[in-house]
């Protein structure tokens, strides 16, 4: 079939993107579903902080590449051979496809999935090979087996989790990376009690998923750090008791807790923010890095600290969810009001808008702008 798909040409071209227009809306073909592989129509799909990330280099991956990895859509076509799931089955889409036999997913860690990481680095789908015809002669790749950009798109049976009918899909998209990754940051990898202290730094959709999901794990007090008012604004209106700045933020909130929070969360994907994190932590407590630097950042810290002080330092990918278990958990508290993901979305906006979408998410404006492939 023959389907439009928003499609990175170059990863260095500068801003505004606007007018430079890294990312080109192109008819391409389609390749039918293959066996174990499911034709979807993409009904939402979330710009997130990692399509910019592609975008302006700081993730290198194989050009040209049709974008996006968070969102929700329908099944209209299923490969030969069958599947589980049905024809018109709204489904979110997750960003690491889960094989089911490696050894990470038969330990229960699908996030860590050892043939989907070489896919997603491949730019190929999880069964190998890609779905996309070519433009200007150069085969186009997929972006981390989905390439939610797009008015359909062939995924692996891995890369969805089936959800109820009546979820909105511009809120349903966001489940497949801004809450799977920042609320099971909070509730899977740090594993938050009631009572203990959280800070989150960088005010995203997914830094403002671990400020929802440290609410729901009775964390107190949170602190929610980022340089925008209007998202501190918003993480108060969430449940953080303290909003800060960027400027001096550490001090502050060891000043705040009394020595610093027992946990900290980053989802910026700085190694400066790590830094900032890390020194907010407290004797005895955790910090999580969900955010993904550039592959040349590194990171020093006091190395006596990670014994003296009995200190972890943690990394998290998707959250170390399980996405059949948690995705429902979590669509779960949305529906009795424990997690207003709808708060999340700033403004939908048609696929052929993406190159201003990403200059606005560069520059800060909004949480999630959501496309709509269809309009």
């Amino acid at each position: 079939m023959r389907t439009r798909a928003a499609v990175l040409v170059a990863d260095d071209r500068p801003r505004p993107y606007a007018e430079s227009r890294p990312v080109e809306v192109h008819e391409l073909d389609l390749a039918p579903a293959g066996p174990g592989e499911l034709l979807i129509r993409v009904d939402a799909a979330g710009l997130c902080h990692s399509d910019l990330s592609v975008v302006d280099g700081n993730r290198p991956r194989p050009t040209p590449m049709a974008l996006g990895h968070e969102a929700a859509g329908t099944i209209v076509e299923l490969g030969p051979g069958g599947s589980d799931l049905a024809v018109g089955t709204q489904v979110v889409l997750v960003f690491v496809p889960r094989c089911g036999v490696c050894r990470e997913c038969a330990r229960g860690r699908p996030a860590l999935c050892q043939p989907a990481a070489a896919a997603n680095a491949a730019g190929e789908l999880l069964r190998g090979g890609r779905r996309w015809g070519e433009l200007d002669g150069q085969p186009v790749n997929h972006h981390l087996g989905v390439s939610a950009f797009a008015e359909h798109v062939v995924v692996d049976r891995g890369s969805v989790v089936p959800i109820p009918s009546d979820v909105e899909p511009a809120t349903g998209a966001l489940f497949g990376c801004a809450l799977l990754t920042g609320a099971g940051a909070v509730l899977n990898t740090a594993r938050v009690r009631p009572g203990e202290s959280v800070a989150v730094f960088g005010l995203g959709g997914v830094g403002l998923a671990a400020v929802m999901a440290a609410v729901v794990a009775g964390a107190e007090p949170i602190v929610a750090v980022d340089p925008v008012p209007e998202k501190r604004d918003l993480a108060r209106s969430l449940g953080a008791r303290h909003v800060l700045g960027v400027e001096a933020a550490s001090e502050h909130i060891r000043e705040l807790t009394g020595g610093g929070v027992d946990h900290a969360i980053e989802a910026v994907g700085s190694t400066a923010v790590l830094r900032a994190a890390w020194a907010a932590t407290a004797r005895g407590g955790t910090t999580v890095a969900v955010g993904l630097p550039h592959p040349s950042q590194r990171l020093e810290v006091p190395a006596v600290q990670l014994v003296g002080e009995a200190r972890t330092l943690v990394g998290s990918y998707l959250g170390g969810s399980i996405p059949d278990i948690d995705l429902p958990r979590l669509l779960a508290l949305w529906r009795i009001g424990r997690l207003p993901v709808e708060r999340l979305h700033s403004t939908s906006r048609p696929l052929g808008e993406i190159n201003g979408a990403l200059d606005q998410l560069a520059d800060g404006v909004g949480v999630r702008q959501v496309l709509l492939p269809q309009s």
